[in-house]
């Protein structure tokens, strides 16, 4: 087993996640070999041709990371992760904070042929494709943003990409919507937290009253401009929020979160040509961490 490989408790967990079969019914090469050499690239963030040959064939573990995400493979992979976990007691409900950051993106990201006309064509659109691949202009250059809910263990409950330049607070219901736990014993699945933190970007008259109407309780500073306006209509502003600075202290959790997942190189920087590719690398990031005691 080398360096950064999964250890044999982490593969008993993921095995029983994995499809057993291939294209045309055909059965995978070896899943821990290519897996590994998807970790490994992701956690590096070389390129695929220069992956050490003990994870055989680069093609193979591109070709395998090109199609999960494409298919939704990745997804359904995380999702039953975070499904054992709970069944466990892993998950904290208490507290899921959301925050996001900025990814730069890799002049290799950028410039590749349009596909979308072809596979809508073909009928084979991949999940989490974008016309505009997730990619923004900024100062620094093309950028993409990752829009994350964390739980109080550190651990990624939900996230989605989107370019550089999008605001955070318009992404806060899309990635709180994104969290869904099942339950493998039966019922329906987890999707509310007990209490939602954020900072001032998030503190939007539509964010409150949507975790109002979900009947979930929140921390959000107030910027000073809304305060003003709020004082400025009188008693048409509404009542004052509540704050808790203890409370708001647990924030702290999801940018930790974010620090663990951006030691993971091709996290750091958008490598990835297409924006579901780069999907399918933060969601194996995710894994990984899920998958760690």
């Amino acid at each position: 087993m080398g360096r950064g490989d999964l250890t044999n408790a982490e593969w008993v967990q993921l095995e029983p996640h994995l499809p057993a079969s291939g294209l045309r019914g055909g059965r995978w090469n070896d899943h821990r070999r290519v897996i590994n050499g998807i970790l490994f690239r992701v956690q590096t963030g070389i390129p695929r041709r220069d992956l050490p040959e003990r994870f055989g064939s680069w093609k193979t573990v591109y070709e395998r990371h090109r199609r999960w995400p494409a298919d939704g493979t990745w997804d359904r992979i995380l999702h039953a992760v975070q499904a054992d976990a709970d069944l466990a007691g892993r998950i904290d409900w208490s507290m899921v904070s959301v925050d996001s950051t900025s990814c730069r993106a890799h002049q290799h990201a950028a410039g590749g042929p349009q596909e979308q006309a072809t596979r809508r064509e073909k009928g084979t659109t991949p999940r989490h494709h974008r016309p505009d691949e997730g990619l923004g202009r900024s100062r620094g250059g093309l950028t993409c943003k990752i829009h994350l809910a964390g739980e109080g263990g550190c651990r990624p409950m939900s996230f989605l990409v989107t370019p550089g330049q999008w605001g955070d607070a318009p992404q806060m219901i899309a990635a709180l919507e994104r969290i869904r736990v099942s339950r493998p014993q039966g019922g329906r699945p987890c999707t509310r937290p007990d209490h939602m933190g954020g900072d001032k970007a998030y503190s939007s008259r539509r964010n409150r009253s949507y975790l109002r109407r979900r009947q979930i309780k929140h921390t959000i500073p107030e910027p000073k401009d809304q305060r003003a306006n709020r004082r400025r209509r009188g008693s048409k502003g509404g009542r004052p929020t509540r704050f808790d600075s203890e409370t708001y202290k647990r924030r702290n959790e999801v940018e930790r979160t974010i620090n663990q997942r951006k030691n993971s190189r091709a996290v750091a920087t958008h490598y990835d040509k297409r924006a579901y590719g780069f999907h399918g690398t933060v969601t194996t990031a995710a894994m990984r961490l899920w998958l760690r005691p």
